[in-house]
């Protein structure tokens, strides 16, 4: 470190010396700055637990983990796991709140809500005011599920470096720059006592980027594998694939002309299949697909489906609730029985047909990596690796392929977006790049999310 600088009592002159000094050694500075970074306690980061939280589309509930990273994850041939799964909780959300999230999910869908006495009530139809509500409310509601995780697992929260969560997603408009997650980190970090990272889509966003998906990247740093090329499918609200090359390019014939990670959305999934669940029956979501598989896929409204213009745009891409949801849903059914009044079907048969739309568009895009005449595995996560139709849907579509859940890769399908995160607030403290510029768009990768510290 450079020697301290000598002042005197007057204070204009100390100013003209410490400018002086900073002008003559500029880029002694900045190395020292560099140096002093690197034997800073960033370098213990690595190593320690942290805490991930997801709360997906569906909106069917928070996912917290407590896990701890190998110092060197990249390293196949270390004894230690690169990732421990040392915890896991989830907790549904309190019903008004999942309300008026999905409300802020929809352009004035704040318009249907009925204020009570500590809910926006001086402007009850402003979406802003909406928006800090949810946002002190999710926050409360995240540091709840934080401290149940810290008590059923016994751990200290002095012992976890940082939480890294998502937030609520209320808005994704890649195509106008941005994306609007809802969090009031503030509040987790002081109920908890541990520092928050959020925010993690729009660093990518500003250096051109989609801002998702995002977990591409954890899946390169924990399944990648040299010998075989793997494609994770997560079923989530919205079903994206993650395409991982062979790192030492041996089985590249399995791949079409593509040796880097490649990820994107490949369209709907439980949002569309849990929102109609939801509309005709008692529940809230189809268990196992049970629903689906009793009802009879209708071919011309599935062909109607797959004409969304998203199904036809080029990687990289995202997508939301803003594309797919339930109103959408209703104005296709709409046009379908306009055009096709003799066609008899039930809600069970629009289900099936929801759960094809999702198999068939996810199938679709892993074809288009993964030839058809080699043996290729593809690993499942997110809930809708729990939907049996779904799953078995997607084996028929992909015939020559192993369908199966990350499970078999010592990760069960519930927890990886939740691990994923904690592994991001990682990259985040160790000052390690988060996206996959040729994942997202983006033109350089970048440091992502906000730090608010406790």
């Amino acid at each position: 470190m450079a020697n301290p600088v000598q002042t005197t009592n007057d204070p204009e002159s100390n100013q003209i010396l410490a400018a002086d000094l900073l002008a003559a050694d500029e880029s002694a500075h900045y190395a020292s700055l560099t140096d002093a970074l690197e034997q800073t306690v960033l370098e213990s980061f690595d190593g320690g637990l942290y805490i991930g939280m997801m709360s997906g589309t569906s909106l069917d509930g928070m996912d917290a983990v407590l896990c701890q990273f190998a110092a060197d994850m990249s390293n196949k041939e270390q004894t230690q796991q690169p990732m421990q799964l040392l915890a896991t909780y989830s907790q549904d959300f309190p019903p008004r709140l999942r309300e008026v999230l999905l409300a802020l999910c929809q352009p004035n869908g704040i318009q249907a809500l009925t204020p009570s006495a500590d809910e926006p009530n001086n402007q009850p139809n402003s979406e802003l005011d909406w928006f800090g509500w949810a946002s002190k409310a999710y926050g409360e509601f995240a540091s709840e599920v934080v401290n149940n995780l810290l008590q059923q697992s016994n751990t200290d929260s002095e012992s976890v470096l940082a939480i890294g969560c998502h937030g609520q997603t209320v808005r994704h408009r890649p195509q106008m720059g941005f994306s609007l997650q809802l969090v009031d980190t503030n509040v987790i970090a002081e109920r908890t006592g541990i520092s928050v990272i959020s925010d993690f889509r729009r660093r990518d966003m500003a250096v051109g980027g989609q801002g998702a998906p995002l977990v591409p990247a954890f899946h390169q740093a924990l399944f990648a594998d040299p010998d075989s090329t793997r494609v994770l499918l997560n079923l989530g609200g919205i079903a994206n694939i993650t395409v991982l090359p062979a790192s030492n390019h041996t089985d590249n014939d399995t791949l079409d002309n593509h040796s880097h990670v490649v990820g994107y959305d490949t369209g709907p999934a439980n949002l569309l299949l849990d929102a109609w669940t939801a509309l005709h029956t008692d529940n809230d979501y189809d268990a196992g697909g049970a629903w689906a598989q009793s009802g009879q896929v209708i071919e011309p409204l599935l062909n109607q489906l797959l004409e969304h213009p998203f199904f036809a745009r080029s990687y990289p891409k995202s997508t939301g609730r803003e594309e797919f949801n339930l109103e959408w849903l209703q104005e296709e059914l709409q046009r379908f029985d306009h055009a096709s009044a003799h066609i008899r079907y039930s809600s069970a048969d629009v289900q099936a047909t929801l759960t094809e739309l999702t198999a068939i568009s996810a199938s679709a895009q892993i074809h288009l990596f993964v030839q058809s005449h080699k043996n290729s595995a593809v690993y499942v996560c997110g809930g809708g690796a729990l939907n049996d139709y779904l799953m078995t849907r997607l084996q028929a579509h992909l015939p020559h392929c192993h369908v199966t859940t990350t499970a078999s890769l010592g990760l069960h399908p519930a927890w990886v977006e939740a691990v994923a995160f904690a592994w991001l607030a990682r990259q985040t403290l160790m000052g390690e790049t988060g996206n996959l510029p040729a994942v997202t768009g983006a033109k350089k990768g970048v440091v992502l999310g906000q730090v608010c510290f406790a």
